[in-house]
């Protein structure tokens, strides 16, 4: 498998404007163990984890969308929606990824896909 499309959704407790941050290279750190984004240019609109370079390349209210490669393995985008959900936020999440090489095992993600998100949404919920 060379590309994959994965779609998903995320709840958070949460009004969307609060919610949003939490998708943001500094709001991850609240809840993802080890995220430690640098800034090369001084800002959030290019920042690195690890061996992964990441643009914004969109940043309104309620929506984020990445692009990001990891060199060697992958690349693709990452997008984040958040609308209103009763008292909370549902976050619709999307990947759309390309292998760049045969460590990127795109299978086996777009297989977990479900569960990886349903781990962001237990973490989410601990870190508010």
């Amino acid at each position: 498998m060379n590309n994959i499309s994965c779609c998903g959704e995320v709840r958070v407790p949460l009004p969307p404007d609060a919610a949003i941050e939490l998708f943001t290279p500094e709001g991850e750190r609240r809840w993802v163990a080890g995220w430690d984004p640098s800034y090369p240019g001084g800002d959030e609109s290019v920042f690195l984890t690890g061996t992964t370079t990441w643009v914004t390349v969109e940043r309104s209210d309620r929506v984020r969308r990445y692009a990001r490669v990891t060199p060697g393995v992958q690349a693709g985008t990452v997008s984040v929606r958040c609308e209103p959900d009763g008292a909370g936020t549902v976050a619709t999440v999307g990947y759309e990824l390309t292998a760049l090489g045969p460590d990127a095992d795109l299978a086996a993600f777009a297989a977990g896909y479900d569960d990886f998100l349903a781990g962001w949404e237990r973490e989410i919920a601990a870190c508010v």
